[in-house]
């Protein structure tokens, strides 16, 4: 994908290349939505006002992570609707079934490949991973879906959330330490790649 190439066209108003990026950062908002809001519905509503909101303002973007520049709006999206709903989120981060039942696999993880004893691990990981974000508090939560889960560095997490960097590192050591702690009795499920290092805290 040329995203340079699309972004410059979306901006002079082609539907189809602004589509294409859609397309490919739809699951990234999505994810990210779900984590701050923990509602299936809300996520993927704010994910569309984020989009929304993206192609009505693409001219100020001005460069950089586009990414970045995505999950800026979609956050600011879905504190819009904590706003609205005037509270924080006690709601399971795990999505509901239609039957309401909670979902034991959420589809974005699932994964074929998986051994019945791997997928069991993996579900375990990811419950045990949802309630310690759900407890964290919400700017906390935010900045560690954006480093940890969305992969992006320091300077990006600042910019999208719109906070000086020595505030992310921060909030993000505090935010790892209350994860750790929170995981400990999952520790041994945790893959080598999330387990949080000493020297990232």
């Amino acid at each position: 994908m040329d995203e340079p190439a699309l972004i410059h066209s979306a901006q002079r108003g082609d539907l189809d290349s602004f589509n294409t990026l859609v397309l490919h950062y739809q699951d990234a908002l999505f994810n990210t939505a779900l984590r701050i809001l923990g509602d299936d519905e809300l996520a993927a509503d704010a994910t569309q006002e984020a989009f929304l909101s993206a192609f009505k303002n693409l001219t100020s973007y001005r460069g950089g992570s586009f990414k970045a520049w995505l999950l800026r709006t979609v956050t600011n999206a879905c504190y819009d609707e904590l706003r609205r709903q005037k509270r924080r989120p006690t709601t399971p981060l795990e999505p509901d079934t239609s039957d309401g039942d909670e979902m034991d696999s959420p589809r974005w993880l699932a994964d074929q490949n998986l051994s019945p004893e791997q997928k069991a691990e993996a579900d375990e990981l990811e419950h045990a991973i949802q309630h310690c974000l759900e407890n964290l508090p919400l700017e906390f939560r935010t900045v560690v879906v954006m480093a940890d889960i969305q992969g992006l560095d320091y300077t990006e997490v600042a910019s999208t959330v719109r906070v000086p960097l020595g505030t992310i590192k921060s909030r993000l050591a505090r935010a790892r330490l209350r994860l750790r702690e929170c995981l400990q009795d999952f520790w041994e499920l945790l893959p080598a790649a999330f387990r949080l290092e000493k020297e990232r805290i």
